[in-house]
């Protein structure tokens, strides 16, 4: 595998070059999910394509999703029948472009006397939803007796339980999907940069966008990106830029916050995925996964302070009540939760509804000036909403240059190389990571698991590179090399990239990341050469995101 120079944090200097320096066809801001597929898109059919984010890559709601790709079965209650077939038809070409990032769960659906579905409507709900995402074979949604479905998770309370749903969804890491998706357009030619902020406009005469300035975070130092199209795909901070390009009209941003709360599986050992009813008439999700269990979301209006959304004690609450009557075996409290994380939803502003009832679609703003905004969506549908957005690009230009591109073609390119083709495969995979890192010294089954769910096949890189490290303990020579590959592939620039994007460990595995903090903090010394104040101000950052994720707040930040 030769190392892709382009994404390495290494090559800054040289990527800040080019972005003053060459004239693009598209500049996109945001490097959420969107903004990572519009990248793709554009830049495998052929045009030259530049991406700046402010922060880290999937720093903003791209790392706080429920992490499923999904057909949003709710959606069909709000009749959305449109946006269920589409998220439908995407998840399983999702799942076939990085099948080890992208994985099958049956999803159980417990039935309960007064719950917001009954047997009948549970049984043509979910033929529908079949229906509408194309789902074939053993993937079909069985309907489950009482017995059957307290052998499928016996945690359940015996008492209410009718029977259930099982049907198919698929679990992902947010995060590293963007990752991915970033990567691999970078493959095809982009010019991406995170850490770099957009700080405002400039316009011709005729109030048309010419240029963008743009300050590198790591330096202070500014400058230009011209390009012939922009595009915005900031999520909450949408409005944000619209308001800097004086383009607000009567459609609007409604930020809505979701938090998850993560339990050691001991506290909560759930057998399999659940989509569960509580109190209120809302439902949420309870997911295994790996040591962990996650429990969300919460759906709440949000006015507070865009950088810093933590979770509440109301909102910790909230959850554990709903987990608690649920699975009344368990009583777990706050001080069973291990880390927890809070998002935003950027929604389209809809009078009077609730947080729960507003449309999960996305909507494009086109300004005078030029700037296409997109705003609303889901992570699902990150594809098909990337391909609107060229189709608004492609609208303004030539027809001279548009004949020389390509199609999309992004339903077949594989995100990750090399690339595992089937679940099969990465079944596979796995075991044969499990007997490498055995020679290792590395005896359990988790951090096979872990590598092979969050690199694919590039965890080869990882394991020869640990070989080199000469530490006694074989996780720490593993989490080293993990780190030397963030950087030289994946663009980390700071601890909190690597521990919570990269990595997922402040959320899945945050022992390991008290554990490792200092060693990684000396390597990211040597590869980056910081000075004593930027790594001062790295732990400081680090402590503050372990804060909160694991306290709960009174109230929100203003």
């Amino acid at each position: 595998m030769e190392k892709n120079v382009e994404f390495s944090v290494l090559s800054r200097t040289a990527q800040i070059e080019k972005l003053q320096t060459a004239k693009f066809d598209l500049a996109i801001i945001g490097g959420g999910v969107t903004g990572a597929g519009i990248a793709l898109d554009a830049a495998s059919r052929g045009l030259k394509v530049c991406l700046v984010e402010k922060n880290d890559f999937a720093s903003g709601t791209s790392n706080k999703s429920t992490k499923l790709i999904h057909g949003g079965l709710r959606y069909l209650k709000q009749f959305e029948i449109g946006l269920v077939r589409e998220s439908g038809s995407e998840r399983a070409i999702v799942h076939k472009l990085a099948p080890h990032l992208v994985i099958p769960e049956k999803m159980l659906l417990p039935l309960v006397e007064g719950g917001t579905y009954g047997k009948m409507m549970t049984s043509i709900g979910l033929k529908v939803y079949d229906f509408l995402a194309d789902v074939k074979g053993d993937d079909r949604r069985r309907m489950l007796d009482k017995e059957e479905t307290l052998e499928k998770e016996s945690l359940l309370n015996k008492e209410v339980i009718l029977g259930s749903g099982l049907y198919a969804e698929y679990r992902t890491d947010d995060a590293r999907l963007t990752i991915e998706i970033l990567k691999k357009a970078v493959s095809f030619g982009a010019t991406i940069i995170n850490y770099c902020e957009m700080e405002s406009f400039n316009y011709n005469d005729d109030s048309k966008i010419k240029s963008l300035n743009c300050k590198d975070n790591n330096t202070g130092n500014t400058f230009k990106i011209k390009a012939r199209n922009y595009v915005s795909a900031a999520g909450p901070w949408v409005d944000t830029l619209r308001t800097k390009d004086h383009s607000m009209n009567n459609k609007y941003l409604h930020l809505t916050k979701g938090v998850h709360i993560v339990f050691p599986y001991e506290k909560l050992p759930v057998k399999q995925p659940l989509y569960f009813d509580v109190p209120d008439g809302r439902m949420i999700f309870a997911i295994p996964r790996g040591r962990a269990t996650y429990v969300g979301t919460t759906d709440t209006n949000y006015s507070g302070n865009l950088e810093r959304v933590i979770a509440t004690k109301d909102d910790a609450e909230y959850l554990l009540n709903a987990i608690n009557s649920t699975f009344p075996d368990v009583n777990v409290t706050i001080d069973d939760i291990e880390s927890n994380w809070a998002g935003l939803r950027p929604l389209i502003h809809e009078e009077d509804k609730d947080p729960s009832e507003l449309s999960r679609k996305d909507e494009l703003f086109i300004s005078d000036s030029g700037l296409i905004s997109i705003a609303g969506g889901k992570l699902t549908g990150y594809r098909k909403m990337a391909h609107r957005v060229i189709e608004a690009v492609l609208n303004t230009m030539k027809k001279k240059h548009k004949e020389n591109l390509k199609k999309s073609e992004t339903e077949k390119i594989p995100l990750v190389s090399p690339a595992l083709k089937s679940s099969q495969e990465v079944n596979q995979y796995q075991s044969e990571l499990e007997k490498e890192l055995n020679l290792l010294g590395i005896t359990d089954t988790y951090h096979a698991w872990y590598l092979c769910t969050t690199y694919g096949r590039q965890s080869e890189v990882i394991i020869e590179k640990s070989k080199i490290f000469e530490n006694e303990d074989a996780l720490e020579r593993l989490i080293r090399a993990e780190l030397w590959y963030c950087i030289h592939y994946e663009m980390t620039n700071s601890l909190t990239d690597f521990f919570v994007r990269r990595t997922g460990r402040l959320y899945f595995n945050i022992p390991s990341v008290r554990a490792y903090m200092e060693i990684i903090s000396n390597d990211c010394l040597n590869y980056l050469g910081w000075d004593d104040k930027r790594m001062t101000s790295e732990k400081e950052n680090l402590k503050l995101l372990l804060q909160d994720a694991t306290t709960y707040y009174t109230e929100e930040f203003k």
